[in-house]
Formats: structure tokens, sequence, C-alpha cells
């Protein structure tokens, strides 16, 4: 097969690989300079709405609806949107090998692909149950979510088995927000999940509390401190029970599974340096190979706001980071420079009538704020971290946009506090004055 020869390449077509094109559009460039190369079929788009609305049985969200780059309020990039830039989109190919020092990647059909500047933008993928020989994990109906085509799975067997039971395994973000869709689309619904509470790299027990407890009322029951080691399925192959470590058997025509990602790093073992489970990069997401660059979930990079060296999985970093790279590639090439990438790690989610944001660090003493009784008409609460007298980390739900801002701006400023105990009082006033 002929080799394809390009500029520049984006290697996996997500959320960073649209925001990265429309960067380089931005910048300046050549039709035929710059490929995306994507194991999906379809342009790149705005993965959080697959966990949000793409599941819900009314006024669902459907491409092109949410291509890239509408969650963050900009320009929607149509598939013709490409085209008119003279950027290639090359679908549904999968790449198997890269060898970087030859710049090259190779599909799985063969093609090879030459490039002069490689931005890596493959993200995370899922964690299965069947990559820890969990018995019958093997079986139909047993659901991951990760890409449109995961979604479309669901959403058929949501139709198949309306309002029937279903299982969630996983407490975090999946885990939330699909048992939460999972509800509106009137299932029986369990949660099940190993920790003493819900979403415990971020959330503190009193914040999980809320949430356990709104998600109880709504319907939703909640199994803690066991795990799935298990499945039982029928004739047709398909899952009918979920068996948990302390001997319980739940019934289930749908099982969701959300228990992490792991960075899609395979590919460039050995040729790049890598620290923290990612690709080590710089302040501009260079790695340790010139001309090689590596963006969200893989990337491995000083945060300058702690003095650290991060990884960090969330669609902001994903756009972010993409922008970064493109601008200091660009500035590169024009002998320029841009500045250091300073990042205030984000977070959100929204489920049912909730809606949260953190900004910051987790670490440190917490004080809890405001209202956050489950069964208010519309809880607003919040919570700070402070650390060495200073707040590093800020969460509220329920905020409205100017709330959310102060409680970024007080992350990111990092003020100082006479006592926890004034903190408290103040509330969300105190994130508010700053």
């Amino acid at each position: 097969m002929a080799e394809k020869s390009f500029k520049y390449v984006i290697l996996g077509g997500g959320v960073a690989a649209g925001y990265a094109a429309r960067e380089f559009a931005k910048q300046g460039v050549q039709p035929g300079e710059l490929a995306i190369i994507s194991k999906e079929a379809v342009a790149p788009y705005e993965r959080p709405a697959l966990s949000k609305a793409y599941l819900f049985p009314e006024g669902a969200a459907r491409l092109p609806g949410f291509h890239v780059c509408v969650g963050s309020g900009g320009e929607r990039l149509l598939p013709e949107w490409y085209k008119e830039k003279g950027i290639q989109l090359i679908l549904s190919t999968e790449i198997v090998k890269a060898d970087l020092p030859a710049k090259t990647v190779v599909s799985a059909a063969g093609e090879t692909f030459k490039y002069q500047i490689l931005i890596i933008a493959t993200g995370s993928t899922v964690i299965r149950l069947t990559d820890f020989g969990v018995e019958g994990a093997d079986a139909k109906n047993i659901f991951y979510l990760r890409e449109i085509d995961d979604a479309d799975k669901l959403l058929e067997a949501i139709k198949a088995k309306k309002n029937g039971k279903a299982v969630i395994v996983g407490g975090g973000y999946i885990g939330l927000e699909l048992a939460a869709v999972m509800k509106i689309n009137n299932f029986d619904v369990t949660m099940v999940y190993p920790e003493p509470w819900c979403m415990p790299r971020l959330f503190t027990p009193d914040i999980a509390a809320f949430y356990e407890e709104y998600y109880a009322n709504k319907g939703v029951k909640i199994i803690k401190g066991t795990v799935a080691v298990g499945f039982t399925s029928d004739s047709n192959g398909e899952v009918k029970e979920v068996k948990l470590k302390d001997g319980r058997a739940l019934e289930a025509d749908i099982v969701v599974v959300g228990v992490g990602g792991r960075p899609l790093t395979t590919l460039f073992k050995g040729q790049v340096e890598e620290e923290k489970g990612g690709i080590k990069t710089d302040a501009f997401f260079k790695t340790s190979v010139p001309n090689v660059y590596a963006v969200g979930d893989l990337a491995t990079f000083p945060l300058k706001l702690y003095n650290e060296l991060r990884r960090v999985e969330h669609v902001d970093h994903a756009r972010k980071s993409a922008e970064q790279a493109v601008k200091a590639i660009k500035a590169g090439e024009e002998g320029k420079s841009v500045d250091e990438y300073d990042y205030l790690p984000y977070f959100y989610s929204r489920s049912f009538d909730l809606s949260w944001q953190f900004y910051g660090d987790n670490v440190g003493d917490t004080v809890l704020f405001g209202d956050s009784n489950p069964k208010s008409q519309k809880a607003k609460f919040g919570s700070y971290w402070i650390k060495d007298g200073k707040v590093v980390g800020a969460f509220l739900e329920g905020g409205t946009a100017e709330e959310n801002q102060a409680i970024a701006k007080v992350a990111k400023l990092q003020p100082s506090v006479q006592s926890l105990e004034a903190v408290k009082h103040e509330g969300l006033s105190f994130a508010c004055k700053i």
C-alpha cells in the first residue's frame, strides 16, 4: 500500500483531536498538511454527552448536535468543516504500530502514515471486568461506556429491556451519571461499589452522604462495601444475575460497568519516557521524543499551580492541553514562544436535577457549608479544602455561573484563612468576596 504523508498527524479522534484541529485552523494550516486518524467512525464529538443526554428517553442528544467544539460554547465542527479547512479525517482506522524514530504509524489494514510532527491524543480505554477474568463477564447486555458505539448498544438494550432491572457496577462518575439515566428510563436501579462512599477520589463522606440519600430518595438502591465477582446468563447468553462477594445475587437485565479507565499508551512503550501511568511531557506537551506531543488523559505534565507532575483525566484538560500543544508547535515554527501551561484542575457532573463543580486540589482539612439536605427543594452546598492555612480546593452543588466562577477563583488564588470555623460560617460568601 502507498504511504500517506502529512506534516502533522493527530492520533486519536476524541475531544482533544477536535480542539487541536480547531486551534490548527485558527493558527493557519495549509490544505493537506493535517490528518486526524481515528478508530471511531465519526468526527470528534463531546464525549461527556454519552453518559448524560445521549441516553435520555426524551430530548436526547444526537449527532451532529454534539460534535466538538460545542461543549465549550464554540463553533460545532461538522465533518464538512474539516473538508473546508483541508484537514483529512481518516476514520474507522485503528493504528496498531507506531515507530517514533521512523516517524510512521501503521494501521490494522497495513496502511502507513508518515508525519513530521505527531500529537498523541489516544486518551483512555475502559477497564473491563474480563481483564480480571471475572466469571461470566463476557455475557451479553454487560456494557461499558466510552464511545458512541457503546452508547448505541446500551440504547438498544434499554429499548429491548423496557422497565427492567439495571445493576450499575462502580460508584464514580460513570456509575452516578448512568444510575440517574437508567432511573430516568424507568429501570429498577441498583448501584454496587466496594468503597465506603460514592466517588471517593473526590467526595468527602459528608458530600457523598448527600448524593447517596438523594439517589435513594429517587429510588436507586445502593450497595456499598462489596464487588461483583461473577455473572450468570440465560440460554441466550444474556446476563440475568450479578453475584456479589458478600454472597448476595442481584437480578439484572442490563449491567453497566464503570470501574475506571486506563491511558492508551501501549503503542509507545519503550519509545517515549513515561511517568505516573502516562507519557511524560513538559509544559508545552512535548514528550521526550523530538516532534512528538502527548495531550489529554495520557499526558503526565507539570501542574504549575502545585509544582508537581500530574495526569488529569477530564474533558476540560483534554481541550486545553490540545490547544496548548498546537500553540506551542506553531510558535516554535515561527521562532516565537508561548506561556507555560498553567492549569487549574476542574471537574463537574450533572445528574437528575443536580449539578456540581469542583476546582483545585482535594487535600487537607475540609469544611462543609450551605444546605446539604437531600430533601430540600433546591439544595445548595459546598466544601472548601484547606491546607497549610490556605484554601486549595472548592466544591459547589447547585451554584449559578457567577458562584461557580467565584469558587474557581478561590481555588486558583489560594487565599489564607484565619480558622476553619470562620470559613464555614462565611460559606459561599467567602469565595464571592475574593
